[in-house]
């Protein structure tokens, strides 16, 4: 195994300048308490929504921020006229991208939701940014095209995913010796129900996590196991995995965050109360750990804890997991990852049912490897990012048109 670069130790003389891309959404919003309650090491430069403008407005003029951006050009004049100071605001995906690359800023916090994050993400590997990845869907998209741009770089990615963060610590500079790599699952709201009783489920249901306060999009991926199934390809990039290397545990106490396995038979496992302020922290300070309990974040308590228990994932009532094993396996992950956020979106807005949510994705797959070939794209090439969104975008057009009437469940 080797890591997607190298993650050394940079050093850094005065303040981290940052630029957050999501800043408005879960993720966002707990980075920018981090560098709010951190202003000695950290000076925001840059931050960008999609559409909630008044939570930017406020995030910008607390800190006068000098670079924003907004997913509309419509919404421009409405965020100026918010602001109490004059700042550069820039729109749509060529905004975000050019504050992924601003000569003014160090550290990019890739925080925006599903594939919108993949063009902002490559631009600021390609500029070399130390990059605190959030948006998992990077490299599950363009996972080859995202490592070599960081081998060429000198890109730093470091991942805020809480799971990633364990392993990248528990493996520390040891990865040689590295035999196997255990990615923890909460189990999410449905740990333990069979097919049967999750057909009756409702969007409430699916968003009630049991340890985790997150975004929609994600929280029903915890519930049907797609995010670790997401996970384990982003382990594959980051770590220069195989798949074969990689575990699954359901660890419904969301305390052991991922293990790391030695050649020796040795397991090192990083613990933490489930707090995403935790892992951003970690990463917008490598390697260095600030003290976040000014940010409310509580110490663990093994003692009051008591007990911690793993069992194995039930692929049966569960088949995303293995749904994205499959899709890696085969070259489809542009459509695995398209067919599921729309799959998502349509669970949300009750178009469907939670157990339709992997059947839409396996007709998806399916009818994508029947009708065209999903070679291997070359890594750096200058149209690799269109090519992939291409593939992304007809997944989504079949997973809005599906139905039970016009696909079967093979």
């Amino acid at each position: 195994m080797r890591y997607i670069s190298e993650l050394a130790r940079r050093s850094c003389t005065g303040p981290r300048h940052v630029a957050v891309l999501g800043s408005t959404g879960s993720i966002g919003k707990n980075t920018y308490a981090v560098l709010c309650s951190n202003p000695d090491k950290f000076a925001v430069t840059a931050l960008a929504c999609g559409r909630n403008i008044d939570l930017l407005a406020i995030q910008a003029n607390a800190l006068k921020v000098p670079y924003l951006a907004v997913l509309s050009e419509n919404d421009v004049p409405s965020l100026r006229n918010m602001l109490t100071y004059p700042a550069v605001i820039v729109h749509g995906q060529k905004g975000y991208s050019e504050l992924a690359s601003l000569s003014e800023v160090d550290t990019v916090v890739s925080a925006q939701v599903g594939a919108a994050g993949l063009r902002s993400t490559v631009q600021a590997v390609m500029h070399g940014k130390t990059v605190c990845l959030a948006n998992k869907e990077s490299l599950v998209l363009a996972g080859g095209h995202v490592r070599m741009a960081a081998q060429k770089s000198g890109a730093v990615i470091l991942p805020v995913d809480s799971e990633h963060y364990a392993l990248f610590q528990s493996i520390g500079h040891n990865i040689e010796n590295v035999r196997r790599l255990i990615l923890t699952a909460s189990g999410g709201p449905f740990r333990g129900m069979s097919l049967q009783e999750l057909s009756d489920v409702r969007p409430s249901d699916a968003l009630k996590h049991p340890n985790w306060s997150m975004g929609a999009k994600i929280t029903i991926d915890s519930a049907t196991m797609m995010n670790k199934g997401l996970e384990v390809i982003e382990a594959i990039h980051l770590y220069g995995a195989n798949p074969s290397e990689i575990d699954v545990l359901v660890h419904p106490q969301s305390i052991v965050h991922s293990l790391a396995e030695f050649n020796d038979g040795s397991v090192i496992g990083q613990l933490a109360v489930p707090d995403m302020r935790l892992p951003i922290s970690a990463c917008l300070a490598y390697p260095d750990h600030l003290d976040i309990s000014q940010n409310g974040v509580a110490r663990l308590d093994l003692a009051s804890i008591g007990k911690l228990s793993f069992e194995k994932p039930d692929p049966i009532a569960f088949p995303c997991l293995t749904l994205a094993s499959e899709a890696y396996e085969n070259s489809l992950c542009p459509e695995l990852n398209g067919a599921n956020e729309v799959a998502v979106q349509r669970f949300l807005s009750e178009d469907i049912g939670f157990n339709e949510i992997p059947i839409l994705i396996e007709n998806v797959l399916s009818s994508s490897a029947n009708t065209a070939s999903h070679d291997d794209l070359p890594a750096l090439a200058a149209d690799t990012v269109d090519k992939i969104e291409e593939r992304d975008n007809e997944a989504r057009r079949l997973a809005r048109q599906w139905s039970r009437k016009t696909f079967s469940h093979g």
